[in-house]
């Protein structure tokens, strides 16, 4: 099975256990790193989940993953919080973070820039407004390669 039809099997299976317990599910990842393979699921909730919460959700999810197998070589399953450089992977996430401090990237330069670390100062019509030290820069959604909330000093 491919990467992306195991995220995606994966999201089907632990979605409705998440949203009956009042939990979002961030991002799913599987990756290798170095000769291991390792799945990643990222949970959040109002207020932040602890680690029982992640234990909880992790044992629902390895008897899902032990019943229908989906994944043919081995691997080693984590259960976290997306941290506070939180991924911003729906046009959903990115509402939720106007406001705060993201950092942007572009499939193509926008305005000649191709990173955008700042404060977002909003997000209608299909663009982000973006602003870094004092300029504003508007990015058209369809050209955002990957965001993430920021840590900004």
């Amino acid at each position: 099975m491919s990467t992306p039809k195991i995220k995606a099997t994966v999201e089907q299976m632990v979605t409705p256990y998440l949203e009956e317990h009042g939990f979002e599910l961030v991002d799913v990842e599987y990756v290798k790193e170095g000769s291991n393979w390792f799945l990643r699921v990222f949970v959040d909730k109002d207020g932040g989940i602890d680690i029982d919460d992640c234990g909880r959700i992790s044992e629902y999810l390895s008897e899902k993953l032990d019943e229908n197998d989906p994944i043919p070589s081995a691997y080693f399953l984590e259960v976290s919080s997306p941290g506070a450089e939180r991924p911003l992977k729906k046009a959903e996430d990115v509402s939720k973070a106007v406001g705060k401090d993201v950092f942007v990237t572009t499939y193509e330069p926008v305005g000649g820039l191709k990173e955008f670390e700042g404060r977002l100062l909003s997000f209608e019509n299909g663009e982000l407004v973006v602003e870094v030290g004092k300029k504003s820069h508007t990015i058209p959604y369809s050209k955002v390669a990957s965001a993430r909330l920021a840590i900004i000093f």
